[in-house]
């Protein structure tokens, strides 16, 4: 059809995970890379993309190139018309930008950051306030894990049916909930704790190729529930996301990250305790 009409043309959007399924799955795809768009989003930008959003409300314009220009503490400032600055929540959150917050919460895309404010601004407006606080956040913070691990069920059951079992089998044991940093595994510690779900049923996609604990740690990597972290001799953390690096699972090389569970699914996996995340470092925000 395009062939015969130069008015007509087609635009595919993929996610990242579907894009690399179909781009391994035949060799000739490689005569599309040329017209491939990534659309890929920075800290820094979903930070900016908020600001806009509420300051568009109160009729107040802002330019993108502005807007992108400042500093993540300046953009901070115009957030202070509907929340608190700081999280004044316990532990190693106490006192720490509510953009810290925001942005360990979500996995880099905008939904995200729509549906935990939303969730946040919905429970304060049940509680007569005009300005969201602590105890908003910390009211919905289960919710919002609960509804981005369905979300993620959703999403990729077709590619392994029995995606639950998996995700659900990652909550910590009894013994790793006594450790500072439950969620957060090495490449050994993580191999065993995939081994253990494993054992008494194997997994099969859904082309019923037998799944290894390799692929389903790859399938977990792909789909963002849990990402690669490395430690810096600076202080920082340096975490990659399949769409920064999607051979970090590669079975031939050790890159040096070990592994955790994104912050957005961890209530879902522990919901008796509130203080799933206080062993949680931040990455290092402007």
């Amino acid at each position: 059809m395009c062939s015969e009409s130069q008015e007509l043309c087609f635009r595919i959007s993929l996610r990242s995970d579907v894009y690399f399924l179909v781009r391994t799955a035949d060799e000739s795809t490689d005569k599309i890379d040329g017209n491939i768009l990534w659309l890929k989003w920075t800290e820094h930008e979903l930070l900016a993309l908020l600001v806009k959003r509420i300051q568009s409300f109160f009729s107040v314009d802002f330019s993108t190139r502005d807007l992108l220009n400042m500093t993540q503490s300046q953009m901070s400032v115009y957030l202070d018309d509907i929340m608190e600055s700081n999280f004044k929540g316990d532990g190693k959150w106490n006192e720490r930008p509510i953009r810290y917050i925001l942005l360990s919460l979500i996995r880099k895309r905008p939904r995200d950051l729509v549906n935990l404010c939303t969730l946040a601004a919905r429970n304060a407006n049940a509680n007569n306030r005009n300005l969201i606080i602590t105890d908003d956040w910390e009211e919905i913070f289960e919710q919002y894990s609960l509804s981005r691990l369905q979300d993620t069920i959703n999403e990729h059951r077709y590619e392994l049916p029995e995606i639950e079992r998996l995700l659900l089998g990652m909550k910590p044991s009894h013994e790793a909930k006594k450790i500072d940093r439950p969620y957060v595994y090495n490449k050994d510690k993580l191999f065993r704790k995939v081994e253990g779900i494993i054992q008494n049923k194997k997994f099969f996609f859904s082309n019923n190729k037998e799944a290894s604990i390799e692929d389903l740690i790859s399938f977990m990597y792909k789909i963002n529930f849990i990402v690669a972290r490395k430690d810096l001799s600076n202080g920082f953390i340096d975490r990659k996301y399949f769409e920064d690096n999607k051979y970090i699972t590669s079975h031939y090389v050790d890159f040096g990250y070990d592994w955790e569970i994104h912050p957005a699914f961890r209530w879902a996996l522990y919901p008796e305790s509130r203080d799933v995340l206080l062993g949680t470092d931040f990455p290092e925000y402007i």
